[in-house]
């Protein structure tokens, strides 16, 4: 009967042990896939000071546009330092998608301005800035995507039984996807300059 007893005790031992780090192994896993969002965010953020140099010396009278443009560009970056710190910190998620919402809107609203300017969209570091804004744009799309999915898996393992036992034992928390509210939004921004 002791036998039992002690076969029992260390079949939960077991389950335990391999519940938390699967606990473990998934919040690392979406952890990491944020990382692969700083890194795309990051280079689209360094490009977008260029983009604005680039266009600055054509449309001086629009000043405000490009000054919205790196406020928010500043916002979002800032936004993302941040949520990289701590991705599972909802807050800071929230923030960060909030910023880079912001962000895109101003980078559109500077994509329509150029359009108006045929020398602009003609120079060749704007058309290389433009094809490379929109390849990262790509990239981030992808990143966010393989970041929620990660998202989902973590949120599921700590929620099902008898996971959810150790997680609320060892303050798993819930980590929060990156979400765009706007559908407008969900799509890269339009930069063609042909």
């Amino acid at each position: 009967m002791g036998w039992i007893v002690l076969l029992v005790i260390v079949g939960i031992v077991l389950v335990f042990i391999s519940t938390y780090n699967r606990l473990v192994t998934a919040r690392n896993g979406f952890k990491n896939a944020f990382a692969q969002i700083d890194v795309q965010l990051t280079r689209r953020y360094d490009l977008i000071p260029n983009l604005v140099e680039t266009v600055k010396g054509y449309i001086k009278h629009e000043r405000e546009t490009l000054e919205a443009v790196i406020k928010a560009r500043n916002a979002a970056y800032t936004g993302l330092k941040t949520a990289a710190a701590d991705p599972g910190n909802a807050t800071a998620v929230q923030q960060l998608s909030g910023a880079d919402q912001q962000l895109g809107g101003a980078l559109g609203r500077l994509m329509a301005v150029a359009e108006a300017y045929p020398d602009l969209k003609a120079n060749q570091n704007m058309m290389q800035l433009s094809e490379e804004l929109t390849s990262t744009e790509n990239k981030v799309a992808f990143a966010r995507q393989a970041y929620n999915d990660s998202v989902l898996n973590y949120n599921n393992a700590r929620e099902v039984f008898p996971s959810s036992i150790v997680a609320g034992m060892f303050n798993f928390q819930p980590a929060s996807p990156l979400d765009i509210a706007k559908p407008e939004a969900r799509e890269a921004p339009k930069v063609s300059f042909t």
